[in-house]
């Protein structure tokens, strides 16, 4: 007996999937959903105050064999045949079948060096991660098969590892990153055991590879409070082998703040929406931090006149997310936000100014920008410094309602009109007196008119 009603599950599951169950039936078979979405309903209906459960993919455990299934539909795509799995299209959606199996070792620490096929459901859940991982539900039944007693472990908010957690965490070396991201993500507590076996682990987790480890960062960024399961990676040691340079953020506190570097990047990081780069973004906003200079309590923390703080932190933050592998829209998009996330020296300066430093942050990128800075003053409790930064934000939204000149490509005139009217040959000079005309418009955005920047390319050029 769980103990938990099934009526909330029994609501969620696709049609498409009670069609593959029966299929599977009429032939012979069993079969099980299995996964996150079993277990993402239950935390819903033990939970609701949670809100809607995650979406998740419907993925069903079975007895029949590979080949049997694939013979049961039109459409099967043999994804991980040599371990058992396929999936079945079906109605514009795939579905991962998987036949029950059992584990040999784990080598590499990411695969089994072999799998054999076995009839027993419960022998199949074993070898899985967590238990709350490991509860299945039979569709057509409406039945679960909870034998490690994962129910149990959802009402206490408790992520376990099933079995011996060194074991499972030998397997499969990602495990002791994903218990961390199921933490944040699940709101639960790792069980002490659990727990206990993530740093002799360690070796495991160097083995793998650096876009699966982006791909539990990018998962754990999206909990409503990221930051537990980086905390997890900080004591347990995931932090030191994956981005020892966060790590070393543990010993800089910076003049005029209370609290380490990184545990304000933790704090920024939470108060950021759950859009994965823009929490890089945060995360990695103090690599800089040992080069924020000794000032008045309040001053330093909150601007980088210089642009020394915000220029290392950028740099460190383009190393960590290549060797993390994120894409390269990520990858500059987060160099962008880092590099600015300090008040600019235009917090106080004059329209011009600001249009300069919208020109480099780019218009594309200001929100971002924004959000981080804002988010950074905030984790600080930088009050006075705050109301600075609203007033400059309302001035640059202010700026980009007026969607004022900043490139070449905004001005009035082109290249070939200065060739063709000034005379300019191509080449460095017309790139020169393109950038000189950028440099009018900022300061005065009425004279992007094609009269006005001719006349100061005649100037510019008979000078």
């Amino acid at each position: 007996m769980t103990g938990i009603s099934t009526a909330a599950l029994r609501a969620a599951v696709p049609d498409a999937v009670r069609t593959i169950a029966r299929t599977l039936r009429d032939a012979g078979f069993r079969s099980w959903a299995v996964g996150g979405c079993v277990r993402d309903e239950l935390l819903a209906e033990l939970f609701p105050e949670r809100g809607a459960p995650t979406k998740n993919d419907w993925d069903l455990a079975t007895d029949a064999r590979p080949e049997q299934v694939q013979k049961l539909f039109r459409r099967v795509i043999p994804t991980g045949i040599q371990h058992g799995t396929v999936t079945v299209l079906l109605r514009g959606q795939g579905y991962e079948v998987t036949t029950l199996r059992g584990e040999t070792t784990y080598s590499d620490g990411r695969r089994p060096d072999d799998v054999f096929f076995v009839s027993d459901l419960a022998a199949d859940l074993e070898r899985r991660d967590f238990t709350v991982n490991a509860i299945a539900y039979d569709v057509l039944a409406d039945e679960l098969h909870d034998p490690f007693h994962g129910i149990d472990d959802l009402r206490r908010r408790l992520l376990r590892a099933v079995g011996d957690p060194a074991r499972r965490f030998a397997e499969d070396g990602l495990r002791v990153l994903r218990g961390a991201r199921l933490a944040a993500t699940l709101d639960m507590d790792l069980e002490e055991a659990t727990r206990a076996a993530i740093a002799p682990s360690l070796d495991s987790y160097r083995q793998v590879s650096a876009e699966r480890i982006r791909d539990e960062w990018y998962k754990a960024f999206k909990a409503r409070q990221p930051s537990r399961a980086f905390e997890i990676m900080r004591d347990e040691g995931l932090l030191a082998v994956t981005a020892p340079e966060l790590l070393r953020l543990r010993d800089l506190v910076e003049a005029g703040l209370d609290v380490d570097a990184l545990t304000l990047s933790f704090r920024t990081m939470d108060l950021l929406p759950a859009d994965p780069a823009l929490r890089f973004a945060g995360l990695c906003h103090g690599l800089g931090a040992d080069h924020a200079p000794d000032g008045a309590p309040g001053a330093a923390p909150a601007e980088d006149a210089q642009g020394g703080v915000g220029a290392a932190a950028a740099s460190r933050a383009r190393a960590l997310a290549a060797r993390l592998r994120l894409s390269n829209a990520d990858r500059d998009r987060v160099v962008t936000i880092v590099r600015h996330h300090r008040l600019p020296p235009c917090v106080d300066g004059g329209d011009p100014e600001l249009r300069r430093w919208l020109r480099e942050v780019t218009p594309q990128r200001v929100e971002d920008v924004l959000a981080v800075q804002g988010a950074r003053l905030r984790a600080a409790q930088q009050d006075a410094a705050l109301e600075r930064w609203a007033a400059f934000r309302d001035r640059v939204r202010a700026q980009l309602e007026e969607a004022p000149p900043l490139t070449a490509r905004d001005l009035a005139v082109t290249g070939r009109d200065l060739m063709d009217v000034v005379g300019l040959p191509p080449g460095p000079v017309l790139g020169r007196t393109l950038d000189a005309l950028v440099g009018v418009v900022l300061d005065d955005p009425s004279a992007n008119t094609r009269e006005t920047l001719l006349e100061h390319a005649r100037r510019l050029t008979s000078d």
